[in-house]
């Protein structure tokens, strides 16, 4: 009986070992398998440049930029346009990326639809990128004698309000801008759109 005892034993205490074995590599197969979909995760933005690019940053911000915090109560400038429009300037930032960004709303003053195709410039690669937007604009820093043009990824698109509807009598819409920031000792430029008239901005931040 001992020895029957004893044989029973080391059979149950072998398959309580296969079973915990088991259970090791399954365990083991199911980490594999959340490593390899986390490392293709991870692995996955190397189709894309490996140094993000100023329009990458952008494609970000465009979504979010225009309008956020930003209070439309405080005009640190109104340009003057065509046929009615004018673009008034409610904030301009130097932000801790290296850009600066200016935001403002366009109205339309007058009793009729007016186009905002002009607004993009007149280079025809970035016309045809950045359709309806105001991707001509530019800063332009007077002392250290440089412009500054609107910021663009790889593709030539803008870092700037994109896709900009007619605006009916009385409408408005906010746009933003970003560029590169002028040295920090720089606080003021001149603000070119086409169509608008030059004015003065102070940078703040």
């Amino acid at each position: 009986m001992s020895i029957r005892r004893s044989t029973k034993s080391r059979r149950a205490a072998a398959a309580v070992s296969l079973t915990a074995v088991l259970a090791l590599a399954v365990t083991g197969c199911g980490t594999d398998g959340g490593g390899k979909k986390a490392n293709d995760t991870g692995s996955s933005p190397s189709s894309e440049p490996s140094e993000p690019s100023d329009g990458d940053k952008g494609a970000k911000q465009e979504d979010t930029a225009a309008g956020e915090n930003v209070d439309p109560n405080v005009k640190l400038a109104e340009v003057r346009g065509q046929r009615g429009i004018t673009l008034v300037i409610n904030q301009v930032k130097r932000d801790s990326g290296g850009f600066v960004t200016v935001q403002g709303e366009v109205k339309n003053g007058s009793d009729t639809n007016q186009p905002t195709s002009g607004w993009a410039g007149t280079e025809s690669l970035i016309v045809q990128k950045n359709p309806n937007s105001v991707a001509g604009a530019a800063l332009i820093d007077k002392a250290g004698k440089k412009r500054y043009y609107v910021l663009r990824d790889t593709d030539n698109r803008c870092l700037c309000t994109t896709g900009i509807l007619p605006l009916q009598p009385g409408g408005s819409t906010p746009v933003f801008m970003q560029f590169p920031a002028p040295p920090s000792t720089t606080t003021e430029v001149d603000f070119m759109l086409p169509t608008f008239a030059t004015t003065s901005l102070k940078i703040s931040g």
